[in-house]
């Protein structure tokens, strides 16, 4: 097999696991050296339709061990495979970047022979690139579960993220559906690497030269819509990474049914993107918007809203503690008002103490007033009067109700008058309005 069969079969391979994301680390080119890394411009992998890429993505090997009964490389499934020699993919890896396909690599790899020997072959990679080849760019590198941890402390000195996988949102589910992986596996790198990189920090505030480890930190990856989580849990777990690993991110990957098994989903299941989307909004609220997982879900409320996203959910029913005065309250109530931003609200703390702040300002400034004016007051703006949880919820639906003139699009229409999402048939604009309507006189 020559090396451009191997890398479309490595590649297609590798396209379930998640890495759209920026890669954190800031790394100038030097003399005699090859590459460079920028903190915002790693995001996007290699596809085939041409679009702008600057990961390659791919897979050491796809001929696994295991038989994870969710994936395609699983051990019992009959596809092509392939595996890459150190060498090649360190020679690949170089080749596109010389020909500014990419600025970086994402590499992953199923299980080869065992979690060890796997890791070896993967650092041998990484070796390859960091030492002969003088390679400087992104380079975010899957760790194997248990794999030997002086292999992941090896694997760090050479990559700038790491990431483990923690696959399934349960020890249950991972043993119904993944029994070659263990919980204990998958967390106890998790831990290592966060305490090895916390120390790596500390040494480098007073030794610029010391060997960072991981840079840009560790990240996860879960399937949603595989096992039978509820959202409650699935953001609670999300939560307690985030505190007890210090993650950048945890990626959510709507589970697309491509194994036919009695335990999983039917083949022609439609993949849960409503689902996947609510989360990383539930995700960007715990990382960004002070919002604890308890306040978004609860064990009586367990799902996401399929019409309203969290914040506005949460904030219709904490009408109470609305509207707020945007003068007047504090960065953290600020944070809580639908259509205000992280970057919005540290605006408004610095205008108004130079003076009022009307409508207008607060367009100016960023603030999203179609979302926004049902929960604030301001100079010259006393709010829209007393409303009550529907009214307002149908307003965020359709920002037309309050509004003179041509209706504006919404989250939830489509420009072709049709609406349709997961659990939800397609029905008109009109007929879609009332049942919202209706469904959320239910709910409140």
């Amino acid at each position: 097999m020559d090396l451009m069969e191997k890398l479309s079969i490595l590649a297609d391979s590798a396209k379930y696991d998640v890495a759209c994301t920026s890669s954190g680390v800031d790394r100038g080119g030097a003399p005699g050296a090859l590459g460079s890394c920028h903190a915002p411009g790693i995001c996007h992998t290699f596809t085939a339709d041409g679009r702008c890429v600057s990961l390659l993505k791919v897979l050491m090997t796809n001929i696994c061990a295991y038989d994870c009964r969710y994936c395609t490389n699983r051990r019992s499934e009959d596809r092509p495979r392939a595996a890459f020699t150190p060498e090649e993919l360190a020679e690949l890896t170089i080749q596109f970047y010389r020909r500014n396909y990419i600025e970086g690599l994402f590499l992953s790899s199923a299980v080869l022979v065992s979690p060890d020997y796997t890791m070896e072959r993967m650092i041998r990679v990484l070796e390859l690139l960091r030492g002969p080849h003088r390679f400087r760019g992104y380079i975010h590198a899957k760790t194997i579960p248990g794999a030997d941890p002086a292999l992941v402390h090896r694997m760090g000195l050479l990559a700038d993220r790491l990431s483990v996988n923690i696959e399934l949102p349960s020890e249950a589910s991972l043993k119904l559906l993944a029994p070659d992986k263990q919980k204990t596996g998958i967390l106890r790198p998790m831990g290592l690497i966060a305490r090895t990189a916390a120390e790596s920090r500390r040494e480098l505030t007073v030794y610029r030269h010391a060997p960072a480890f991981a840079p840009a930190g560790q990240s996860t990856q879960m399937i949603v819509g595989a096992s039978p989580e509820s959202d409650y849990q699935i953001l609670r777990l999300t939560e307690g990474l985030y505190q007890k690993y210090s993650l950048k991110r945890v990626f959510f990957s709507a589970y697309v049914p491509v194994c036919r098994d009695e335990r999983l989903p039917a083949l022609d299941t439609k993949p849960p993107l409503l689902r996947e989307h609510r989360l990383y909004q539930a995700d960007w609220l715990l990382r960004y918007y002070q919002f604890s997982a308890g306040e978004i879900l609860s064990p009586e409320t367990p799902n996401f809203d399929p019409w309203l996203d969290p914040k506005c959910n949460w904030a219709l029913h904490h009408l109470d503690q609305f509207p707020v005065d945007v003068e007047r309250c504090d960065y953290e109530m600020l944070l809580r008002v639908p259509g205000i931003g992280p970057k919005s609200a540290r605006r408004i703390r610095t205008a108004r103490r130079h003076g009022r702040l009307r409508l207008e300002d607060l367009r100016r400034i960023g603030v999203v007033l179609r979302r926004a004016r049902y929960f604030i007051v301001c100079s010259g703006y006393a709010g829209p009067g007393r409303l009550s949880r529907v009214t307002v919820a149908q307003a965020l639906l359709d920002p037309g109700v309050f509004e003179g003139g041509a209706r504006q699009l919404s989250l939830f229409d489509d420009p072709a008058g049709r609406l349709s999402a997961p659990d939800h048939p397609a029905l008109p604009m009109a007929a879609a309005r009332e049942e919202a309507a209706a469904w959320l006189s239910r709910r409140m």
